[in-house]
């Protein structure tokens, strides 16, 4: 799980395009949105594709995003049950 997480990290910042940021700067547990790292419905967005390409995952249903996209941690516990690649 913790190799996933720290994976997701990479990703987030390549995919969101975070040139000065490094997976150590992002907390595991912190909100993804509004407080923590600040991501917007654009961002929102940027995942979603990620989770797709990635891992294989579409998101039927966008309510399920708050709950998923909550942290890296809640990202990563949904990869790990729903993963296809």
């Amino acid at each position: 799980m913790e190799q996933l997480i720290e994976q997701l990290k990479a990703q987030i910042i390549e995919a969101l395009n975070f040139e000065d940021m490094t997976p150590t700067d992002i907390e595991t547990d912190a909100p993804l949105f509004g407080e923590g790292l600040g991501l917007d419905s654009i961002d929102a967005l940027e995942l979603i594709m990620l989770m797709d390409r990635e891992y294989g995952i579409k998101l039927s249903d966008p309510k399920e995003g708050k709950a998923i996209f909550r942290s890296v941690r809640t990202m990563a516990e949904f990869i790990q049950a729903n993963r296809k690649k």
